[in-house]
């Protein structure tokens, strides 16, 4: 049973609160947000520089701790015994949800295993954000911040390239214009949307085809792009290889016909109709 009870100054159970915040126009921010953060005991926040700005405009008094990734693991035990004598603290980023892409995770995983309270306070989202504008699938893979090493890029993109669906990184406007040659080199048949600066005075969205993807001039802020899912052309031609047989050939003992059709058809946009008829004959032997 969860350790948590109501406060006496609030209607709010006690416990841990991940208050999403805004990521660029305060004016985004929730009322329901407000209301927590103003009865909470304590404001966890990864910069207090950032996050007076926002408890200032909206005349929040609640206490500012410090609590970034450099200090997440040296503050948890303070921070639980907090929880455990019936307070209520909030976790906030500088900008979005915490532990999405931010400190976090394992303050989370130290309250399940204690039994606390946790409750999410959402808001706004670059992710989704850039995602409703972007004219691609509503299906999507989140990887957060763009790799740091070449061999890692690699690797990953790799994997991601079979992918037929929306892929949503973070990544700097340095780190872009660094990296557009490995970009092109496993998206190139794929469209992107690259979201500067959203809901912020210098908010722009740039749109094209990888291919013709040239390095930006004078380009700043904070950046999310949007690569598309595969294109109708790449789906038509992209046909069973030696590698895919096999995997259906293992998979065959395991999972149903429509199973695999649909796993396949998902991971690597291969035709329906072709994996079903390739399952069909391994039956028939």
């Amino acid at each position: 049973m969860n350790l948590q009870s109501k406060n006496n100054k609030s209607n709010l159970r006690t416990g841990l609160y991940l208050v999403s915040t805004p990521i660029g126009n305060m004016a985004d921010i929730s009322y329901r947000a407000i209301s927590v953060l103003k009865n909470s005991d304590l404001i966890l926040c990864e910069d207090t520089r950032v996050s007076k700005k926002l408890i200032s405009k909206y005349s929040i008094n609640s206490n500012l701790i410090s609590y970034h990734k450099f200090n997440e693991k040296k503050s948890i035990e303070k921070i639980l015994i907090e929880l455990k004598s019936n307070k209520i603290i909030s976790l906030i980023s500088d900008a979005g949800t915490p532990t999405i892409s931010d400190p976090g995770k394992v303050l989370v995983q130290a309250c399940i295993k204690e039994n606390i309270n946790i409750v999410p306070v959402p808001g706004s989202s670059a992710v989704t954000a850039a995602l409703s504008i972007s004219g691609f699938s509503e299906k999507y893979f989140f990887y957060g911040f763009f790799p740091e090493k070449n061999s890692e890029i690699k690797e990953n993109f790799s994997d991601l390239s079979n992918l037929n669906c929306s892929i949503v990184f973070f990544i700097s406007a340095k780190k872009l214009n660094r990296n557009l040659n490995v970009i092109k080199e496993f998206f190139s048949e794929r469209n992107i949307v690259i979201c500067k600066e959203i809901t912020k005075y210098y908010e722009e969205f740039f749109r094209s085809k990888i291919s013709n993807l040239k390095p930006f001039k004078n380009l700043r802020g904070e950046i999310t792009i949007v690569i598309s899912e595969l294109n109708n052309k790449k789906k038509a031609s992209n046909n069973l290889n030696e590698s895919d047989k096999k995997k259906i050939k293992m998979l065959v003992k395991k999972l149903s016909t429509k199973e695999i059709v649909n796993l396949l058809n998902y991971e690597k946009s291969i035709s329906k109709k072709e994996i079903y008829n390739y399952c069909l004959s391994l039956k028939k032997w």
